[in-house]
């Protein structure tokens, strides 16, 4: 078991899957690296993205990934097929495996959210190797 439960409701995370933690929190990093190098680069050509579409989108992101709810909430089977394909569904449902022993990841999730994170940050790091060149003219 990875969670050991102690008295009055008290949980406690297994040290060894703690140490998965590691991985996931890489991840997560790239995939959030990927999505500013891309926000950034759009933001020197579009200046109004920053201010009028980031919070909204980071918002909705955060709300349309299982970070205040538990993945099993979710039984129509478009919005849960959504869900799968969510690149923060796998980590976050991680997280909850290893610290609550209760989350739900498949290897379809991981694969998508590996798939995501990696095209991600190939798109940003292309968009930036366009757009560094006109930094200076449009800064």
């Amino acid at each position: 078991c990875c969670v050991v439960y102690l008295a009055k409701g008290e949980v406690s995370p297994h040290w060894g899957m703690l140490l998965l933690c590691v991985p996931l929190v890489l991840q997560v990093g790239l995939l959030g690296l990927g999505c500013g190098i891309i926000v950034s680069s759009l933001t020197t050509r579009y200046r109004d993205l920053i201010g009028r579409c980031d919070p909204s989108a980071s918002q909705l992101w955060m709300y349309g990934s299982p970070v205040v709810y538990p993945l099993s909430m979710i039984t129509h089977p478009v919005l849960r097929a959504v869900m799968v394909i969510n690149p923060m569904t796998a980590p976050m449902e991680s997280f909850r495996y290893i610290f609550f022993g209760t989350g739900q990841v498949t290897g379809v999730m991981w694969a998508s959210s590996l798939i995501w994170t990696v095209a991600l940050l190939a798109l940003g790091l292309s968009l930036f190797s366009k757009v560094e060149k006109t930094f200076v003219d449009t800064v």
